[in-house]
């Protein structure tokens, strides 16, 4: 006869097994992608912005840099020295604003962990990340200052650690990183994610995030300030939330408070921003995050 921990643990090994099966091919293609564009394409994205430079865009310019921004597989301290490097070429701040906005919310890798969320809540990420950055950027051109928004001069470019002669050997290593930087929160992750569905009843769930909509959208924008930790960790979490009946635009709102306001975020933003526009940040990306949910909860 099992005990009853043993009974506990064996459900806890089903929920934990169901899920790990079902996300990690997504995490494992999203680490092998990131470290292939780290390696092989980043200097490609590099130069696709000063390229931007020549043809004298204007407002237009915000569209491609916040592309350009998902596509970037950098996580925030290495976007802003790369970011400072492009405001030295003479890049404006609003298509600077663009490109940071949409590379905090998503990159290569997330892209491929989203996909274990189904196709809608895929396209409502890739949708309301690119449009945050070009709001984020449409908002600088339209209340530009004397002296600019932004202040790099903490940050200067990273060494680069992809450095081997060997491109086999770098692209082993990047990946090794990455690895390394994220399985411990993927994993945790999809411990929480079982430990959710076997103590956490699904009516709970749909009562706080799916039945009353907009407390719902309010409520994941909410969290999502202080359960971020890692895209990874919390694709396991939002896959239960939604089985539970988690409406798409409360998995909207949380899929951009989540990584806009992640604590090693937020430190290095809060240095590019000064204490005043860091403020106004955290007012848009909130205020941004609630919309794009309720909107959402309409269409859908």
């Amino acid at each position: 006869m099992l005990t009853l921990l043993q009974r506990e643990l064996v459900y806890l090994w089903y929920y934990f097994d169901l899920q790990l099966r079902q996300i990690f091919p997504y995490w494992l293609l999203g680490m092998l992608l990131g470290s292939a564009i780290a390696v092989f394409a980043k200097e490609s994205i590099h130069n696709a912005v000063r390229r931007l430079m020549q043809k004298r865009l204007g407002l237009l310019g915000i569209i491609p840099a916040s592309l350009l921004g998902i596509a970037s597989p950098l996580c925030m301290y290495g976007t802003i020295p790369l970011a400072a490097g492009f405001a030295a070429y003479g890049v404006p701040e609003y298509w600077l604003a663009a490109f940071m906005m949409s590379s905090v919310l998503l990159n290569p890798q997330l892209i491929l962990y989203s996909l274990a969320l189904g196709p809608q809540a895929l396209a409502i990420r890739l949708v309301s990340c690119f449009l945050c950055g070009v709001s984020a950027g449409l908002l600088l051109y339209l209340v530009r200052r004397p002296g600019g928004f932004f202040n790099f001069t903490a940050f200067q470019e990273q060494a680069c650690h992809d450095t081997d002669p060997n491109p086999a050997l770098r692209f082993l290593k990047n990946l090794g990183r990455n690895l390394r930087a994220t399985g411990p929160m993927f994993l945790l992750g999809v411990v929480l994610a079982a430990l959710f569905q076997r103590y956490v009843p699904a009516e709970l769930v749909a009562g706080l995030f799916g039945k009353n909509q907009g407390f719902g959208v309010l409520m994941a924008a909410t969290i999502g300030v202080p359960l971020y930790a890692c895209g990874g960790g919390t694709i396991p979490l939002l896959q239960a939330w939604l089985a539970d009946g988690m409406s798409l635009g409360s998995a909207a709102a949380f899929m951009i408070t989540g990584p806009a306001t992640k604590i090693t975020n937020l430190g290095a933003v809060k240095i590019v921003l000064g204490l005043k526009s860091f403020g106004l940040y955290l007012l848009f990306v909130i205020l941004f995050a609630l919309l794009t949910g309720l909107l959402t909860n309409l269409i859908f």
